[in-house]
């Protein structure tokens, strides 16, 4: 029997990252993997791209390398966020999913969003930093500028995989939490237990605000100084998906006057220059892209991806993976990420 051909192109990604053993063994013996660098894809022999019924990876493709693939299924993105590479019209006129494996970090990002929203309430760096070079303030001297997230006013910017995620984290905390995402009706946040609300809304009300939108063609650095000047003082911003959505300049100074509180995973350049601002700016606690890079969750894309590609063999649409959607697509403007 003939193996439906899989053209893998996974970068930054590889197959021994995202799949087990035993799933790597399932993989190689239902498909013939056709491993590639994501730039030469189009330079594949006709032959092979004829017969492709899916693509691991989201690599640029092409109208002509596209039209050379009438047996194609699926592309499926095991990067995270949906790359502007591909003309998806063409996919979607021709009934190819695009979909995207990144629902796997919204657990372990939420986790550490929650982690870096508590240090900064409870100022647990800068008191063990304190207490190393004997300088730490015992009892309540220790706890001038502290806070609780307990039954505070939380806002999420953005309520994708990871705004849901961090919000059932919070049902503990009898937080009120309200939520800003002009993608979806407010009557869908009110059955997620949260409280619809406008930017305005969220900035000047919220203690701790997390920012977990996609990054897309409208809102590029709409994170700037005017709206960081309406959070309260002492509020704190917590950035978890993609850098490009805050002017970053702006929040530094922000965090720099005093008037805020910040923490971030992601950064405008990732690695830093060693001589970079943020490095040492205090009121920032930083974390270098690494919130969702945890085993355990590049293993399930490989899980996700073999469940998926299985329910489409017998002509089903995938079910694991989220699906691109014909409206959004094309507006996503995140990088990819250089390193896993």
């Amino acid at each position: 029997m003939i193996k439906p051909i899989i053209i893998c192109a996974p970068a930054p990604r590889s197959i021994d990252l995202i799949f087990t053993d035993a799933a790597k063994k399932n993989l190689f013996s239902q498909y013939e993997i056709v491993e590639i660098d994501a730039e030469q894809v189009a330079t594949l022999d006709t032959a092979i791209l004829a017969q492709a019924r899916y693509i691991i990876g989201q690599p640029p493709l092409s109208l002509d390398t596209l039209k050379k693939m009438p047996q194609l299924r699926c592309v499926l993105n095991v990067e995270s966020n949906l790359l502007n590479n591909m003309p998806y019209d063409y996919l979607f006129e021709k009934g190819i999913h695009v979909v995207t494996t990144g629902a796997v970090f919204a657990e372990p990002v939420a986790e550490m969003g929650l982690a870096l929203a508590l240090c900064l309430s409870r100022g647990v760096v800068e008191s063990d930093s304190a207490f190393q070079s004997g300088e730490e303030l015992w009892g309540v001297d220790g706890n001038n500028e502290a806070s609780l997230l307990t039954r505070s006013h939380i806002g999420l910017i953005g309520f994708g995989d990871l705004g849901r995620a961090i919000a059932k984290l919070l049902k503990g905390f009898r937080a009120q939490v309200s939520v800003y995402d002009p993608w979806l009706p407010p009557s869908l946040l009110r059955d997620a237990d949260v409280m619809p609300a406008s930017m305005e809304q969220v900035l000047t009300t919220s203690d701790v605000i997390f920012v977990v939108a996609s990054v897309t063609s409208e809102n590029a650095e709409f994170l700037n100084e005017e709206k960081f000047s309406k959070m309260k003082r002492g509020a704190k911003l917590i950035l978890l998906s993609r850098a490009e959505i805050v002017n970053f300049e702006h929040l530094m100074a922000a965090v720099e006057s005093g008037h805020i509180l910040a923490a971030s995973d992601v950064f405008p350049e990732e690695p830093l220059p060693i001589n970079h601002k943020v490095r040492t700016l205090k009121g920032f606690l930083r974390s270098a892209h690494r919130a969702g890079a945890l085993d355990v969750a590049f293993k399930q894309m490989g899980d996700m991806v073999l469940e998926d590609m299985q329910l489409m063999d017998q002509g089903l649409p995938p079910m694991r993976c989220k699906r691109a959607e014909r409206e959004t697509a094309s507006r996503m403007r995140s990088k990819t990420v250089q390193k896993n």
